[in-house]
């Protein structure tokens, strides 16, 4: 996602300081579905995934992020002010995170920054709608080398049960494929 043009001094300045950046460890969630939470996120460096575990304890994997990226916006990933996924640190991480309602009250504030989170939105709802479509018209194969070609170096980044989740077949499926 590209950096906003925050060329409005002092703006950037508060912006900035807004931000908190904390160290996460490998495997340690950021939150856990269910759990309040109000917070943007930005994976500075590291990998994180976000997940969805439903009533009989599958996980299912929602997203990656490999840092520097912004995380699903908190209003895509909560209902009710609880989070709908968990999202977990798959490499030691560092993440900037700040309340929501600063970020709304930035976004009325400032213009570039109003576009720049925006634009965060609108890829993110790109990106779910394509992989919607992708889990609807492809078969394993072309999953695969959909997912290869919209997360390039991912495939050796992330577990492969991640992955397979992500696309719906099952890591056995996913070994198979990847020596297809």
């Amino acid at each position: 996602m590209q950096s906003p043009d925050l060329s409005q001094g002092v703006v950037i300045d508060e912006f900035a300081s807004e931000w908190v950046t904390s160290h996460v460890d490998a495997k340690a969630h950021i939150i856990r579905q269910e759990d309040p939470h109000a917070d943007e996120i930005i994976v500075l460096n590291g990998h994180i995934v976000s997940t969805i575990c439903d009533p009989d304890g599958k996980e299912v994997c929602v997203g990656f992020f490999a840092g520097p990226s912004v995380v699903t916006p908190n209003i895509a990933r909560t209902r009710a002010g609880r989070s709908l996924v968990s999202i977990t640190a798959t490499s030691d991480a560092r993440i900037a995170h700040m309340s929501s309602d600063a970020l709304t009250d930035f976004m009325i504030s400032s213009e570039p920054i109003r576009n720049w989170a925006n634009g965060v939105l609108r890829e993110t709802l790109s990106q779910k709608a394509d992989r919607e479509w992708c889990l609807a018209a492809l078969g394993g194969a072309e999953r695969l080398t959909w997912f290869r070609e919209t997360y390039p170096g991912f495939e050796d980044i992330f577990n492969h049960a991640f992955i397979a989740s992500f696309l719906g077949i099952t890591p056995v499926t996913l070994s198979r494929l990847r020596h297809a």
